[in-house]
């Protein structure tokens, strides 16, 4: 601040301005101090209740997350948010009479049921009325949340919206890009409408073998996707002539950069999960797949926008104590296990990479011949640097379009879906 002549300090106006400003001053540095350092907050983006396909309470399934160290969940129940109660059939629910006996023990008088034309009855609680059972501030936060559930043809397309504020329906189209465009359009609509944060991410792209690399990396205004999905069908690692949803974002995010994109499309890890009451491999178990998101605040604005800014990790059960950018290079800190060992492989695609790429047909269940993702040169999503460690880093060299990190530890994942999943954690993608 420049240094002002004596003769203009003793001037009233100027007296009070400097008041004010020290006043101000003052107030924002009080707030500074308020304010609490970032911290990471673990999170399940995905979930399914009787309000859907899924084989248990809602209650019951925020306490199973709350009491294992989650601090926010997104209950995402296909095409259906739960804004007032519903009475259902205990019979001829999925958990059935074993699941409201375990609901009773759990909550007791809490549980609301009757007798309905012979048949047992329970009321499941909408969001508003359970959330108040789990939520704290700084400790636990309940989100509002939909899983839009689309299709084209034959072709399951799903995605989750966070946060809503109403309910979207389906929104149908003429292709699978077009579904998914108009679905995350919808989104979009009613958080520039309302002015409530809230996002879209694309579901399980292999899930039905629905959604080429292609088709999705036409979208306009979708920032997130599922990298991993606890669900036993989703086919995380591809199969059948199909790649990966590992290979198909380095192929979404190589051609979106090169057409001009500038926001980068991020992974998410979720469960997805529907069944509660047995632990197999089979099924779709909570537990698997999670998102840490970096924020000060556990509030969904906060974390909308810490990763919206890319400031989290996806995890199938690697932690990470930190990972930072300085100039250019990109360290990481992992929690380390005892016992167990960990290597990261830095990935991404450099200037100047093959573009070239040649159609796939493969045949569908019925032997019909379908077309997957094209098939593309090994220049893309290459494995830049491969490191041994706790802190692994890396040095941008500039040329890169991107870079991404996985850390995969030697530990199997707990409740795994396959035999060789690993523990894993996904780092978003960095320009140099």
């Amino acid at each position: 601040m420049a240094r002002l002549p004596l003769r203009n300090v003793f001037h009233p106006v100027l007296i009070a301005a400097l008041g004010l400003a020290w006043a101000g001053l003052h107030i924002a540095n009080a707030q500074r101090a308020d304010t609490p350092e970032p911290r990471w907050w673990k999170g399940n983006l995905h979930t399914h209740s009787l309000w859907s396909d899924g084989d248990n309470y809602p209650d019951m399934i925020a306490d199973w997350y709350k009491s294992r160290g989650y601090q926010f969940l997104a209950m995402s129940d296909h095409n259906v948010m739960a804004e007032t109660g519903k009475w259902i059939d205990v019979a001829k629910s999925k958990g059935g009479v074993p699941a409201l006996e375990k609901y009773r023990a759990r909550f007791g008088t809490g549980v609301e049921t009757r007798e309905e034309s012979g048949a047992t009855q329970v009321r499941l609680k909408p969001l508003a009325e359970y959330r108040t059972l789990f939520e704290e501030p700084g400790k636990f936060l309940m989100i509002p949340s939909e899983e839009i559930t689309d299709k084209f043809e034959k072709k399951p397309i799903h995605l989750c919206a966070t946060n809503l504020k109403e309910l979207i329906k389906p929104q149908g189209g003429d292709s699978v890009t077009q579904v998914i465009q108009r679905d995350v359009d919808a989104v979009l609509e009613q958080r520039a409408r309302t002015g409530q944060a809230m996002f879209p991410h694309v579901n399980h792209p292999n899930f039905g073998w629905a959604i080429t690399a292609e088709e999705l990396m036409a979208v306009r205004g979708d920032r997130f996707f599922e990298v991993y999905n606890g669900h036993p069908t989703v086919y995380n690692e591809g199969g059948e002539g199909r790649p990966g949803t590992e290979r198909m974002w380095d192929i979404m995010l190589t051609h979106q950069i090169a057409d001009g994109r500038k926001e980068l499309l991020f992974g998410v890890a979720v469960d997805d999960s529907h069944n509660y009451h047995r632990e197999d491999p089979k099924v779709s178990n909570p537990g698997r797949g999670w998102v840490m998101v970096r924020s000060p605040l556990l509030s969904p604005d906060r974390l909308i926008r810490a990763m919206e800014a890319g400031d989290f990790y996806a995890s199938s059960g690697v932690t990470l104590r930190d990972f930072s950018r300085n100039g250019k290079r990109l360290k990481i800190e992992i929690q380390p296990e005892a016992g167990v060992t960990y290597r990261t492989r830095f990935i991404g695609t450099r200037k100047g990479y093959d573009p070239a790429s040649e159609p796939v047909t493969v045949a569908d269940k019925d032997g019909t011949p379908v077309t997957v993702t094209r098939r593309y040169s090994a220049d893309i999503g290459h494995v830049l640097a491969e490191v041994e460690g706790t802190s692994p880093a890396y040095t941008f060299r500039g040329d890169e379009l991107y870079v991404r990190a996985v850390v995969t530890s030697s530990r199997p994942q707990a409740n795994r879906v396959r035999p060789d999943d690993m523990e894993r954690a996904w780092l978003q993608p960095m320009r140099p």
